[in-house]
């Protein structure tokens, strides 16, 4: 890799900054994508987690399988090369 980080840490990284968004026990924290950006020295990553679906709709109608407890969302991270987190921002998959 290009940086001091290594794919482990930057998933460290970006659960330790993301942990206080779910309430989900087990949130399940995912590296989706990670590139490094040579000229800013920077890592941009996708890292998904589940959360408490706040959608849900229980009616006799629905489909069991729509409607789930939890949700997967995704959220877009800078980290720069002395692993601090620069930036996050909303990511729709």
């Amino acid at each position: 890799m290009n940086s001091k980080a290594n794919f482990k840490d930057l998933l460290l990284i970006a659960a330790n900054e993301l942990k206080d968004l779910t309430t989900v026990e087990n949130p399940d924290f995912r590296l989706e994508q990670a590139e490094y950006n040579e000229t800013t020295k920077e890592w941009d990553i996708i890292v998904s987690f589940l959360v408490q679906n706040t959608n849900l709709r229980k009616t006799v109608f629905e489909i069991p399988s729509f409607s789930l407890e939890y949700e997967r969302i995704y959220k877009r991270l800078k980290i720069n090369s002395q692993k601090e987190v620069m930036g996050l921002y909303i990511f729709e998959n």
